[in-house]
């Protein structure tokens, strides 16, 4: 991986806290063109803002790129997301023909790529990026660990206040 793979991750985990600050689970994405190094898109993830089950932010940057390249197929182009992609985002980064995918931290209770059904390796598959994992995946995985924990937290507090035990 290059300087440049870690310079759009580090994009990718600052929109990620951006969604952690507005109550989104903390998941960033950024679709670059590798040709030229032009950011394309980005995505947050939004779900909850956007009453949108399929808000996650792979499908928000991709969305945004087809918007911004006016093609719904995005071959050639590099996907950034800081969690390895759920079913849902691995077949939409298939139908949209991504080139490159790189995730930052692994997900093994939710992810598609490496772990649970492992999309890009099922024959149906029609498209299959190249796949790399594992960038800046500590800080990726700390993001989300501290935000679910702060939930956690706050759940906890709230039953005690409604005078429940915790």
């Amino acid at each position: 991986m290059t300087d440049h793979d870690q310079r759009f991750m580090r994009m990718a985990l600052d929109l990620a806290q951006a969604a952690a600050d507005a109550g989104e689970a903390p998941i960033g994405a950024v679709i670059v063109d590798p040709a030229t190094g032009e950011v394309v898109a980005t995505g947050a993830n939004a779900p909850i803002a956007g009453h949108d089950p399929t808000a996650h932010a792979e499908v928000v940057a991709l969305r945004r790129a087809g918007a911004a390249t006016g093609n719904y197929r995005l071959t050639g182009l590099t996907l950034y997301v800081t969690l390895e992609p759920c079913a849902m985002c691995a077949g939409a980064i298939s139908h949209a023909r991504i080139g490159r995918l790189v995730y930052g931290a692994d997900d093994p209770k939710g992810g598609a790529v490496a772990h649970g059904p492992k999309l890009f390796e099922q024959p149906t598959c029609h498209w299959r990026p190249q796949v790399e994992g594992g960038l800046l995946a500590t800080e990726s995985a700390a993001l989300l660990r501290g935000f679910f924990r702060a939930r956690r937290e706050q759940a906890g507090r709230g039953r005690v206040a409604a005078g429940e035990t915790a």
